[in-house]
C-alpha cells in the first residue's frame, strides 16, 4: 500500500509514439482501486479523480490521487497519501504538483512548480520550509501527469511484443526515468467481467521496496480509455496487488467481453 500511487504511475509509462490521438480521458473521470497484500489480506484503497479548473488564468485539469490503508493493516502501518497535479488540458504539461504523504509516520509535504520555458522545477518543501531549484528534461512530466499524458499517446496498433518504452518525469528532487517492456495481450477477469488487456513489465529499482527490477506486472484495458485494470508487485517482503474496483465518467465505452 505504501507505494500504491507510484505503482499506478508506473502504468503511465505505457506508450510507444508521441503522436497526438483522441484524448483518452475527460472531466469527471474517477477510478477506485482495491489493494491486497500477499494475495488475501486487504491493505487499503486508492482513487484518481479528474476535474476542470483554472490555475493562474490557465485552463487545466486538476487530478487528485489518494491512497490509504484499511482494516488490520492500518493498525501497524497507517498510510494516508495525497498527490495532486495541475496540467495543461491540451499539452498535458504540468504546472504544479503536490505530494502530501504520511506513511507509517514518514511524512512529506512538497509543492513543485514547473517552468517549461527554462526547463526548471521549483521545489518548496513545506515541512522543512526550504526552496530549491532543479534543472529538468525538456517536456518533463510530474508523477501524476505522466499517466494522463501517456494515456493520450498509446498507439495500440503499433505495439509489438518485446517493445521497450522509455519516458522521463521529475519526482521530489530528481529527474526519474521509466523503462518497461510490452509483454502482449490477455483476457482477464475483473469486477465487471472479462476484459481484453495489454500487459507490461516496467523496470523498477530493486532493494528496500521491490524484490527485483522486474517486480511489477501491469494490465491496461485495450480500448480508447486505457484504464488501469490490475497491478501486481513482488515486494522485498510479501506482494501487493491493486485491482480496479469502481469507475465513472469514462470518455469512451468500456469494453467488456463477458459481463459478470
Amino acid at each position: 500500500m505504501k507505494k500504491i500511487l507510484i505503482l499506478l504511475l508506473a502504468l503511465a509509462t505505457i506508450q510507444t509514439m508521441h503522436t497526438q490521438q483522441e484524448s483518452a480521458f475527460t472531466h469527471g473521470e474517477w477510478f477506485k482501486f482495491r489493494m491486497s497484500y500477499s494475495g488475501f489480506l486487504k491493505a487499503g484503497n486508492a482513487t484518481l479523480t479528474v476535474k476542470d479548473e483554472k490555475l493562474d488564468d490557465k485552463q487545466v485539469y486538476h487530478v487528485v490521487g489518494k491512497g490509504w490503508t484499511t482494516g488490520m493493516i492500518k493498525w501497524f502501518f497507517k498510510v494516508n497519501d495525497r498527490y495532486e497535479s495541475y496540467f495543461d488540458k491540451k499539452t498535458i504539461k504540468p504546472y504544479k504538483f503536490i505530494r502530501n504523504i504520511d506513511e507509517g509516520g514518514h511524512t512529506k509535504d512538497i509543492e513543485i512548480t514547473f517552468d517549461h520555458n527554462n526547463n526548471k522545477a521549483f521545489v518548496f518543501d513545506k515541512k522543512h520550509n526550504t526552496n530549491k531549484v532543479f534543472e529538468t528534461q525538456p517536456n518533463i512530466q510530474d508523477m501524476v501527469s505522466t499517466y494522463y499524458y501517456l494515456r493520450n499517446n498509446i498507439d495500440v496498433k503499433k505495439l509489438k511484443k518485446g517493445d521497450e518504452i522509455r519516458t522521463n518525469m521529475f519526482f521530489d528532487e530528481e529527474n526519474y526515468g521509466f523503462k518497461l517492456q510490452y509483454l502482449g495481450e490477455e483476457v482477464i477477469d475483473t469486477e465487471f467481467g472479462k476484459v481484453e488487456a495489454l500487459i507490461f513489465r516496467p523496470y523498477v529499482m530493486a532493494g528496500r521496496v521491490f524484490k527485483e527490477e522486474e517486480s511489477l506486472t501491469l494490465w491496461v484495458s485495450k480500448d480508447k480509455n486505457k484504464v488501469p485494470l490490475r497491478i501486481k508487485a513482488d515486494l522485498a517482503v510479501g506482494s501487493l496487488r491493486a485491482d480496479l474496483e469502481a469507475f465513472k465518467g469514462l470518455k469512451h465505452p468500456f469494453k467488456i467481453i463477458v459481463k459478470n
